[in-house]
């Protein structure tokens, strides 16, 4: 594929580099054709993404609707069928200032004023369209072959909330038609598990304008919940964890001590106490530590594995959120763990065994990131270049496959992170190792070693779940509702296909209820058609125990399962097996 690059030149474009190209390419043709059908328009930012692209748009007074973005792509369609040229040119920074002036383009004067004084100011012409950008691009507007607009939203300018809502636009392109339409049809499946719709079926959690980015969770959300939580419990107390419980609230001098007030406190709420200045905790490790300097420790104490499902709050802001997956308030499945120097190895082999055992049990794949040091850390480069190099080791001596993430560590360690992938190839970071030799310094952590002498621990901070929400919401999309029986907020249901059955049904029903399993009787006088359609696609329900006169008769029961097959067994049967499934986690 060739590609124009903003010295003029022509080349060969990287196989890796290919649908950048393309997608920048194409926020170009979509910024022409909006400026087409909206002359008064002005541009924000337009970059490729890893699954499209977008531009941020100022339409003054002019809304747009989904209804809109047919007239767009198709204006977009005449740009390409014109097969343009894409020109790259340079000028100067007064000259770019003028171009963008007499463009009536502000934010792209107010951006090159935030650029270094240094950098070449690149454009790219097609047509009568100009756009300040660094490139490369498509040659020519025809080479772009698959795209498709894909909706809209709100974005402030440079993501800064006192700052202009702009129109954001996204899209997404593709190197052939083919590539496009299996990536539609994969986002109509995310669609049908849209964890929002489903959660609102199952009624399982809910959302309030009262309390935007905060959810409440319904009776068969708090049964999902705690069944996930009593599970992570179980695990916990089997690896050599001591549950943990620390305030919700606390002073704003533990938070300076930590560091989260330097480097977070844009993102967490605050008050005033006895005139005191307090902070609603964004994160469980100060508290964690807390609880290990409540009292002196010896080496033989160590490691010490602190465990906390702690309710922790962030500001978000409010366009960000995003159902389960982008909240204000959620709960962290935190552990702390404090060790010596020599442990660090085995406690992340350990770490590491309990995720994948966690992951697994749920059938997900993952790989592993080891995220490096971030410009805003705390901490010498010493103890850095330590931190970073006991997490290889610790991969390595797993033979564990990862790639490195340069800059994106806590600001107080490096971190290993954990992607997991769920059913539609779709990754998601939820666990995380992190190795701190910085907290332990500024609270003055301290254990007695073998000769009576003070040493310092090591702390690690870890999560295998992340957050408790947006994990339900990973869960909830990846099974699309239909969860694994143990965690499946009604596990069965009875289902009467006549009166006669009645006084049968209900000794079914009585069974299954002595015997601890979630179920629920359904006589109404409804067909059985109706009430297997409910159960299967609105309530997701594992198992229908479908009673008429022929089970009556024969004292057996018709189980019928979500994949639509029907067997007939016992009562007992049915019994032994629900219970072993619900026992074992299966």
């Amino acid at each position: 594929m060739k590609v124009i690059y903003s010295d003029g030149t022509i080349g060969e474009c990287q196989k890796e580099e290919e649908l950048h190209v393309i997608r920048h390419t194409a926020a170009h043709v979509l910024a022409q054709a909006v400026k087409r059908l909206y002359p008064h328009a002005a541009f924000g930012y337009g970059p490729a993404t890893e699954k499209g692209f977008y531009y941020d748009v100022d339409l003054g007074d002019t809304k747009l609707s989904d209804s809109d973005l047919a007239a767009i792509e198709q204006e977009m369609r005449e740009i390409i069928k014109a097969n343009l040229p894409v020109k790259p040119f340079i000028l100067t920074r007064d000259e770019a200032v003028k171009l963008m002036t007499e463009r009536n383009e502000p934010y792209k004067v107010e951006h090159i004023a935030d650029l270094d004084e240094n950098v070449p100011l690149s454009f790219y012409e097609q047509g009568e369209y100009i756009d300040m950008c660094t490139g490369p691009h498509l040659t020519y507007t025809k080479t772009l072959k698959a795209f498709k607009l894909t909706g809209l939203s709100g974005a402030y300018w440079k993501n800064d909330s006192k700052n202009k809502m702009l129109t954001r636009i996204n899209g997404t392109a593709f190197s052939s038609g083919k590539e496009l339409e299996d990536f539609l049809k994969l986002q109509e499946e995310a669609e049908r598990r849209d964890h929002r719709k489903i959660g609102k079926d199952m009624k399982l959690f809910m959302f309030s304008d009262e309390g935007p980015g905060f959810p409440f969770f319904l009776p068969n959300g708090m049964i999902v919940r705690n069944a996930l939580l009593n599970y992570w419990r179980e695990l916990h107390a089997e690896n050599g964890y001591q549950e943990i419980s620390t305030p919700l609230i606390m002073n704003r001098c533990l938070w300076e001590t930590s560091g989260h007030w330097d480097h977070y406190k844009d993102n967490m709420y605050g008050t005033k106490i006895d005139d005191e200045d307090y902070c609603i905790k964004p994160m469980n490790c100060p508290g964690g530590v807390m609880v290990y300097a409540n009292e002196p420790h010896s080496y033989r104490e160590l490691p010490m594995r602190l465990a906390e499902l702690g309710l922790v709050h962030r500001h978000e802001l409010r366009g960000t959120l995003q159902g389960l997956f982008r909240v204000r308030c959620f709960t962290q499945d935190d552990a702390h763990i404090f060790m010596r120097k020599d442990q660090i190895a085995d406690e992340i082999a350990g770490v590491v065994r309990l995720i994948n055992e966690v992951y697994t049990k749920f059938g997900f794949e993952y790989f592993l990131e080891l995220s490096t040091r971030p410009e805003n850390s705390m901490g010498s480069d010493e103890d850095w270049e330590a931190a970073t190099n006991g997490l290889k080791d610790a991969l390595d001596q797993l033979k564990l496959p990862y790639t490195i993430n340069e800059g994106d560590g806590a600001f107080y360690g490096p971190k290993i992170d954990f992607h997991l992938k769920d059913c539609l190839g779709r990754t998601w970071q939820c666990g995380t190792i992190q190795l701190d030799f910085q907290m332990p310094i500024n609270f003055d952590l301290a254990y007695v070693d073998e000769n009576d002498d003070r040493q310092r621990p090591i702390m690690i901070h870890r999560v295998c779940f992340g957050s408790i929400e947006r994990f339900i919401g990973i869960l909830t999309e990846h099974f699309a509702g239909r969860f694994p029986v143990w965690l499946a907020p009604m596990q069965a249901k009875v289902l009467l296909v006549t009166k006669k059955s009645e006084s049968y049904a209900e000794e079914i029903y009585a069974m299954l209820k002595d015997a601890k399993i979630r179920c629920e009787l359904d006589n109404r006088n409804e067909k059985i058609g109706y009430m297997i359609r409910q159960a299967h696609y609105t309530e997701r329900v594992p198992y229908m125990i479908i009673i008429g006169e022929k089970e009556l008769e024969d004292h057996t029961v018709s189980i019928r399962t979500r994949d639509g097959k029907t067997v007939t067994m016992t009562p007992e049967e049915f019994l032994t097996k629900i219970k072993y499934e619900i026992e074992n986690r299966v």
